[in-house]
């Protein structure tokens, strides 16, 4: 899978996902720290890449945009260190795959996560 971390997300993260075999880019490596919320989906939806964010900005522009795709992995936990985020994500990322090929935003909280597929209906 393909990955797009945004500012917020560790780049240990992206370290442990290349050693999962996934192509993960951050936005500091390609200098575009001060990309805004739109460009990174455009950008993430150009690449095939699923965006890892602490930013829920990102649900509500897809929510608004009735887009199918890019996959968002939001985290909302209180701890945001590496640590914490990372064994989670691997837990998505094993029992969520068919969601993120599909289209989803994913809440990952503290004891669970929470998958909506796109787009999202608001009506």
């Amino acid at each position: 899978m393909k990955f797009l971390a945004d500012m917020g997300v560790s780049s240990s993260t992206v370290r442990l996902l290349r050693s999962e075999d996934h192509e993960a880019v951050h936005l500091r490596e390609e200098s575009l720290h001060r990309l805004p919320d739109i460009g990174i989906l455009e950008k993430a939806s150009r690449e095939s890449r699923t965006i890892l964010t602490f930013d829920l900005d990102f649900g509500e522009l897809l929510a608004i945009s009735h887009a199918p795709f890019p996959s968002v992995i939001v985290f909302r936990l209180h701890n945001q260190t590496p640590a914490f985020v990372n064994p989670r994500l691997l837990i998505v990322l094993k029992e969520c795959v068919p969601d993120i090929e599909a289209g989803a935003i994913i809440i990952v909280e503290e004891s669970r996560y929470r998958v909506h597929r796109l787009p999202i209906d608001r009506d």
